[in-house]
C-alpha cells in the first residue's frame, strides 16, 4: 500500500489521528525522532544536532559553516532510504521534505483555527484563552520557520503543501481517520513503477546532497533516471570552476549517469557562495563583541581575508542571548561596552558555557584587569591596538586548545 505523511497543528489531534489510522490500516509508525536516530546511526552524527536542524531558525554561524545544510542531508538520507519501503504513517515535520512526484504519498494535516486551539489548550491547563494563544503562536514559530526554510513560504498550514486538510473543530478522530483511509485506497496513490522510480530519484539526489554537503557546499539537488541536475543559489566569482568541482563530486557517487548544473533564481541575489573548508585549522564559529561598531566590522572583514568569518555583536546582553543559542568556539571579547560589562560577559559565559574559549581585546587595561581576566578563565588577554597575525595566531591557539579539549573529553568516554 501507499504511504501516508501527517502534520498537525498543535492541540489538533495529529497524533491521535495517526494511531487511528496506524491501528485501522495495519501501518508502521515513523515520526520524526525514528527518522533521527537512522540517520544519527547511520552518519555517526549526534541526535541533538539533527533534532536542532529541524527546530527553529538558522543559527548566526550557519552561513559560514553550513552546519544545518549538512544535518538536513543527513536527515534527507535516512528519509530516503526509508522511503523505499511501503505501508507506514511518516508523522512529523520530516515529511515535509518528501517530494511531489512520489505519487504514492498523501500528505495531511490537521489543523483547526485558533479559537478551537486555545479552547482546548485552556481547558486542558486551566489557562486563560488569551494566554493559551499566545504559547501556542509561540510553539507555532519553529514550524513557520521549518516551511520557510525548505519552501520559502511563512504558512505551514497552506493547503498547497497537502493533499488533505483536516479541520479538527469539525471533525472527530474517528471522521478524520476514515477520510484519510478512504483516500488512500484510491488509485492514484498506487505505488507502481514511476513512482517507484521517483523513490529512487529521491534516494540518488539525496546521496548526491550529502557527498556535495559533507565537501562544504550548499546547492540544490535534483535527480532523474540517473541524470542529476545541481542548482546554484548564490552568486560566485568563478562559475564555472565551482561547475567543474561540483560535477567531479556528483559524478563519483554510484548510480549517477550524468550531471548537469544550472543557477537557480538566488544566484542573482546579493549572497556570494561561499564552500566552507573542513580542513582549515582555524574556528568556524568565531563572535566578536565589541561596541564600536566600526571598528568591529572591519575586525570582521580582515578575518574573513584569512578565511575566519565571524559573527559580530555589539553588545553583552546581546551577546550572551547568542551565545545561549549556539556556543560560537572562539569569542573576542572587548571589556568596555554599555549596559552588561565584557568583564560579567566574561564571568557568565565561562560558568555557563565553559568550552567557549573567549579572548579579551580592549583598549583600557592594565596588569590588574588582566589578571582578572585570566582568572575568570579567558585564554587570551590582548590590548588595542592589535596586530592581525597576533589575534589570528591567538584565535588558532584558541581553537587547538578547544579541540585538544573535546579531544580527550571524548577519548574518555
Amino acid at each position: 500500500m501507499s504511504v501516508i505523511s501527517l502534520f498537525y497543528g498543535s492541540y489538533c489531534n495529529g497524533d491521535e489521528v495517526a494511531r487511528e489510522l496506524v491501528e485501522m490500516l495495519g501501518y508502521d509508525l515513523v515520526d520524526d525522532r525514528e527518522i533521527v536516530r537512522e540517520a544519527s546511526k547511520r552518519f555517526k552524527v549526534e541526535e541533538s544536532k539533527l533534532l536542532k536542524a529541524m527546530a527553529g531558525k538558522s543559527s548566526v554561524f550557519n552561513k559560514f559553516t553550513h552546519e544545518r545544510e549538512r544535518s538536513l542531508a543527513f536527515l534527507r538520507g535516512a528519509l530516503a532510504e526509508r522511503m523505499r519501503a511501503d505501508d507506514f504513517l511518516l508523522f512529523g515535520l520530516v515529511g515535509h521534505m518528501i517530494p511531489r512526484g512520489i505519487s504514492h504519498v498523501l500528505k495531511v494535516l490537521t489543523i483547526a483555527d485558533m479559537k478551537h486551539r486555545a479552547t482546548v489548550l485552556s481547558k486542558k491547563e486551566n489557562l486563560d484563552e488569551k494566554e493559551a494563544a499566545r504559547r501556542i503562536h509561540r510553539e507555532d514559530e519553529s514550524f513557520v520557520l521549518w516551511v520557510e526554510y525548505l519552501f520559502k513560504s511563512k504558512d505551514p498550514w497552506s493547503p498547497e503543501l497537502y493533499d488533505i486538510v483536516l479541520p479538527m473543530d469539525k471533525n472527530s478522530v474517528e471522521s478524520a481517520a476514515m477520510v484519510v483511509c478512504d483516500n488512500i485506497r484510491s488509485d492514484v496513490l498506487r505505488v507502481n513503477d514511476a513512482s517507484r522510480q521517483a523513490v529512487e530519484d529521491f534516494r540518488l539526489a539525496a546521496e548526491v546532497g550529502l557527498k556535495l554537503a559533507l565537501a562544504g557546499h550548499d546547492v540544490g539537488v535534483e535527480a532523474e533516471c540517473g541524470t542529476v541536475t545541481l542548482s546554484i543559489n548564490k552568486h560566485v566569482m568563478r562559475l564555472s570552476a565551482l561547475e567543474q568541482e561540483l560535477k567531479a563530486l556528483a559524478g563519483k557517487v554510484s548510480g549517477v549517469t550524468g550531471v548537469e548544473t544550472r543557477v537557480g533564481s538566488g544566484y542573482y541575489q546579493s549572497d556570494v557562495y561561499r564552500k566552507f573548508d573542513f580542513e582549515l585549522p582555524v574556528p568556524s564559529k568565531v563572535l566578536l563583541v565589541d561596541d564600536e561598531r566600526e571598528f568591529v566590522q572591519t575586525l570582521s572583514e580582515r578575518l574573513q581575508m584569512r578565511d575566519m568569518a565571524s559573527a559580530v555583536v555589539y553588545d553583552g546582553e546581546e551577546a550572551l542571548s547568542l551565545v545561549a543559542e549556539d556556543e560560537p568556539e572562539v569569542m573576542v571579547l572587548d571589556l568596555k561596552m554599555p549596559g552588561i560589562d565584557g568583564l560579567e560577559v566574561l564571568r557568565r559565559v565561562k560558568r555557563e558555557h565553559p568550552n567557549v574559549e573567549v579572548i579579551v581585546l580592549t583598549g583600557h587595561g592594565s596588569k590588574e584587569i588582566e589578571q582578572e581576566c585570566l582568572g575568570l578563565g579567558a585564554c587570551a588577554y590582548l590590548e588595542k591596538p592589535v596586530d592581525i597575525d597576533t589575534l589570528t595566531r591567538t584565535m588558532k591557539s584558541a581553537y587547538r586548545k578547544l579541540k585538544d579539549k573535546k579531544s580527550r573529553e571524548s577519548g574518555g568516554a
